[in-house]
């Protein structure tokens, strides 16, 4: 590959999630009643005319359901970056929970690319159990499977390439089918962790998050994660607000630029 191949990713931060406790992110933590701030986050992977979107939020309808409000519905959150819900042709979803796969039916276009593992699970009869079902909400895999009846799902069992620079790794743990975007950057291999690490505390310490359907497969995805990515410090947890401090701002103030690198050193 040469520079050419190399995509931008734009972090887009479209709610946050305040009133939380360590407890909320760790298993395992002495300090489990201080506060623990929470950022949601979409993708955007651009080379060229291409555009990749990693995830689609949730939208306003979801957000009064749940009681998590939303700063800004997915679409004019990446209307900064020039995106029209009919430009996006392309969305990797990480997997199937509500925040990830919430603004599935705002982009119509869109071709799903999905593992195999997270469809079945999701549809499965670990559904029959209220804490595994919780994530879930039924209108949205019901979009998902209106999609793979009008033959715009893309399965995939393990390890797969998207786009030249663009791959997946179903790392599991979170959910039975999560998966992880590794990208072809001017920094390096980046990789988008999505909920295989929600935060850089999930990944350095091993500390895994409290929502869980394989522990080991959640604690070896730590692991996983450190071999995919060419540096540590560019593997890009799911809902850090740290990654906002450690990344340069981009177009708008919500919109974080990732491909260039930390503007910062930090520990691991």
């Amino acid at each position: 590959m040469n520079a050419s191949d190399d995509w931008e990713i734009h972090a887009v931060k479209y709610a946050d999630r305040n009133a939380r406790t360590r407890a909320d992110s760790f298993i395992f933590d002495d300090n489990h009643d201080a506060p623990h701030a929470m950022d949601y986050f979409m993708w955007l992977l651009r080379r060229g005319d291409q555009n990749i979107l990693v995830d689609t939020g949730y939208d306003t309808a979801e957000a009064s359901t749940r009681d998590r409000p939303i700063r800004l519905d997915p679409v004019a959150a990446l209307a900064p970056l020039g995106i029209t819900p009919h430009d996006i042709t392309q969305v990797i979803v990480t997997h199937l929970h509500y925040d990830h796969a919430g603004g599935l039916h705002l982009f119509p276009n869109a071709t799903l690319h999905l593992q195999e593992a997270e469809m079945a699970f999701a549809t499965g009869p670990c559904m029959c159990h209220d804490t595994l079902r919780m994530p879930y909400t039924a209108d949205h895999i019901c979009e998902a499977i209106k999609r793979l009846y009008s033959g715009k799902v893309r399965f995939y069992d393990g390890d797969a390439k998207i786009a030249d620079g663009v791959t997946v790794h179903c790392i599991g743990g979170h959910s039975r089918g999560l998966q992880a975007v590794r990208v072809k950057t001017q920094s390096g291999w980046m990789v988008l962790a999505s909920d295989a690490a929600h935060f850089y505390e999930n990944l350095y310490q091993r500390k895994p998050f409290p929502i869980v359907v394989d522990l080991q497969n959640m604690l070896d995805g730590f692991e996983r994660l450190m071999t995919l990515a060419s540096a540590p410090n560019l593997i890009i947890p799911g809902h850090d607000p740290l990654v906002r401090d450690r990344f340069a701002a981009g177009v708008a103030p919500h919109i974080h630029r990732l491909d260039l690198g930390p503007i910062k050193d930090f520990d691991t």
